[in-house]
């Protein structure tokens, strides 16, 4: 689940990032001594909400070919280990495996001196390669492994003899069908718990079908005697044709992995580039868009606010100058009383009567209802 949980609290950095991203193009695209677009113009916000986009989708490529890397290039698996095809047949691992244990073999590795292995990492490693060659010569520890990882060894228990409690492939597929659910119940859990909080509103209806997918997707892995056929038949292949190296491949467990990261990354971007997508800059701010059209309620819930302070304004205001006005009535509550209520009268009829929008309204009022007068009649000048 930390994948799951590194997609809450990303947020600072590529804001950071932004800002820089943002000056060196200032920097680069505009001449000296022309002036920049200044924080709160319409262009500004135009030229930040495409910058953070941008610094937002490299940075969720760069997580992918994370990912990759330490999957496939820095990491390892039991067909890499010992040098065959994940398609070797169980002669062919056999025969690698005794030609590695003539070289790797404890009695066979000198240990002393300056730069030599220690005993326990010859022990060690003559001990993976032999659980590697027991792993992949059995047919159903095989499809185990692939479908789960070295996590299936264990399962399995030492030199296969089920201690572990899993010996047919329906033993192993019920194990990692309720690691499947748990992983899935607990991710569902989350979604739904920071959906009642109010997270996570834009395109909560895409995240939900992301997760869906996801766990068919991965059902289908591990139930099917086969691998997947987008990795084995396009990923696979053209991974080893872009880096010439033919032990560059997915094996099941792999590609799990991958995609889980993917599907991580594809929340980041709802959460990150979506609301960016329909974003309003026109008033110099970026005012997000929720999906579904519910952006004209909260403009109109921003617009309400804004009125109720102006309002509250206007009142302190008109309160300051009514006092001002009662100052020489001062201790005479009779004429306080008489002359308050004429001057908040006062005030509000002439605000309301210099109002250049209130006086223009009224007065193409006045002239539609008029316009079929007779000359000289009354109201007409």
């Amino acid at each position: 689940m930390s994948d799951l949980l590194s997609l809450f609290g990303w947020t600072f950095l590529p804001n950071l990032v932004t800002g820089w991203v943002q000056s060196f193009y200032y920097s680069v695209t505009i001449r000296a001594g022309s002036p920049r677009p200044m924080p709160g113009t319409p262009r500004y916000a135009e030229h930040r909400r495409r910058i953070h986009i941008f610094v937002v989708a490299v940075y969720l490529l760069y997580t992918i070919y994370e990912a990759h890397y330490e999957l496939v290039v820095r990491g390892s698996n039991f067909y890499g280990d010992l040098g065959v095809s994940p398609d070797a047949s169980e002669r062919e691992i056999k025969s690698r495996f005794r030609r590695l244990a003539a070289l790797y073999h404890p009695d066979k590795v000198v240990t002393t001196g300056q730069g030599q292995q220690s005993q326990e990492e010859v022990n060690n490693y003559f001990v993976h390669l032999k659980t590697a060659v027991d792993t992949l010569t059995d047919p159903v520890r095989r499809f185990a492994y692939e479908r789960f990882g070295v996590d299936a060894v264990a399962w399995a228990g030492p030199n296969g003899n089920g201690k572990g409690g899993c010996k047919t492939h329906r033993d192993f597929v019920m194990r990692g069908a309720q690691m499947l659910l748990s992983y899935y119940g607990l991710a569902a859990a989350v979604l739904y718990g920071l959906g009642l909080l109010g997270y996570l509103t834009w395109g909560k209806y895409e995240r939900w079908l992301v997760l869906a997918s996801m766990f068919v997707w991965e059902a289908h892995v591990v139930m099917s005697p086969g691998r997947p056929a987008v990795f084995e038949h396009f990923l696979n292949p053209l991974l080893q044709r872009v880096t010439g190296v033919m032990g560059r491949y997915y094996l099941p467990f792999q590609a799990v992995a991958l995609m889980r990261k993917v599907s991580v990354t594809v929340y980041i971007a709802i959460s990150q580039i979506g609301p960016l997508l329909t974003a309003d800059t026109s008033s110099g701010q970026l005012v997000a868009k929720n999906a579904g059209g519910g952006d004209q309620e909260e403009l109109l819930k921003q617009g309400l606010e804004r009125l109720e302070m102006t309002s509250r304004g206007l009142d302190q205001d008109m309160s300051r100058l009514v006092e001002l006005e009662m100052a020489p009535f001062a201790g005479d509550q009779e004429a306080l009383s008489s002359m308050r209520g004429k001057i908040k009268e006062w005030l509000v009829q002439n605000t309301i009567k210099n109002d250049p929008m209130v006086r223009d309204a009224l007065g193409r009022g006045l002239q539609r209802r008029r316009v079929d007068a007779p000359a000289g009649a009354r109201g007409t000048k």
